[in-house]
């Protein structure tokens, strides 16, 4: 797979326009975080690993000196591969992810047939369903399409959502610029908003990111209404085939937990593809101290 397009120009862009100062050490997007007491952390994204300790001890020089003039405390990291860190000489914290760090992966280089064989059978019936039914997936411009289902949505699972601002800030990155292909579209990041409507009526919203070679399903919301016509199933259904289509290789469903997620981790799997374990989310601290008071902090915060 190609880079995630969390360290994309087009995802850098969007974290400036949200009101994020940003960075790049090579090549790595560096997000600066604000903190009480004017400090502050840097954070990367999925970046991509290296196995040579003298390029990692390099990078996390150079990083360490931008942080002293950032008044940056520690870098929270999220690779896609184990960092080889052994002799950075800086302590290291596990860290709550940020970005999900299980997710499933669909091979789109499969042909349509197989990727419904791979299907579980309830999933496979449950798209046939909401065919039959007359579910219509089309694309939107709307935010207000997504938002109204997403506060259904957070109300309903009791789970936190961005507000309003930030996906339609999301979705204003490259507007205009039409998806062509897989190929034309490598080092451009499109967003797109996508609906299923069933008797006129919007059921589901999905927000997808195509990025070099993968479509990424970023956010979703629903209602429970018309349950019975399976609409979340089309459309997941018809974005596979559609990034299929395109040229793509890659549909990632992006998150996963039996844990957290129980329903909308067994819905996902019965799609098919692989299960992808990233190596979670770390802190390098770069000033002991007032990493030690900003945990203790952010303790009493979630106490409170």
């Amino acid at each position: 797979m190609d880079k995630s397009f969390l360290q994309s120009k087009g995802w850098e862009e969007f974290q400036k326009s949200i009101g994020n100062q940003t960075f790049r050490i090579d090549d790595a997007l560096l997000i600066k975080k604000s903190l009480p007491l004017g400090k502050s952390y840097f954070y990367a994204p999925r970046i991509q690993a290296t196995s040579n300790k003298e390029q990692v001890t390099n990078f996390l020089d150079k990083i360490k000196e931008l942080a002293k003039r950032e008044n940056c405390i520690f870098l929270r990291v999220e690779p896609i591969e184990k960092l080889k860190i052994e002799n950075c000489k800086l302590e290291i914290a596990r860290s709550n992810d940020v970005q999900p760090s299980k997710t499933i992966i669909l091979d789109l280089t499969k042909s349509e047939e197989q990727l419904l064989k791979d299907m579980h059978q309830k999933t496979r019936y449950n798209i046939r369903l909401a065919e039959k039914k007359g579910v219509k997936i089309k694309e939107s411009q709307n935010i207000d399409d997504f938002w109204k289902l997403m506060k259904e949505t957070t109300d309903r699972d009791g789970f936190r959502a961005h507000n309003k601002e930030y996906y339609e800030r999301m979705l204003q990155i490259d507007p205009s610029t039409p998806l062509r292909s897989a190929q034309d579209d490598k080092k451009k990041m499109n967003v797109k908003l996508y609906i299923a409507e069933y008797e006129n009526k919007i059921l589901v919203a999905g927000i997808f990111v195509f990025y070099g070679d993968t479509v990424t399903y970023l956010h979703g919301a629903s209602t429970h209404d018309n349950k019975n016509v399976m609409a979340p199933y089309l459309l997941h259904w018809e974005m596979i085939k559609f990034a299929k289509k395109s040229g793509y290789k890659y549909y990632d469903f992006y998150g996963i937990s039996e844990k957290k997620w129980p329903g909308v981790t067994r819905f996902k799997k019965g799609f098919g593809g692989e299960e992808i374990n990233y190596p979670g989310c770390y802190d390098i601290i770069f000033n002991k101290a007032w990493y030690s008071l900003y945990r203790i902090l952010r303790g009493i915060r979630r106490i409170l």
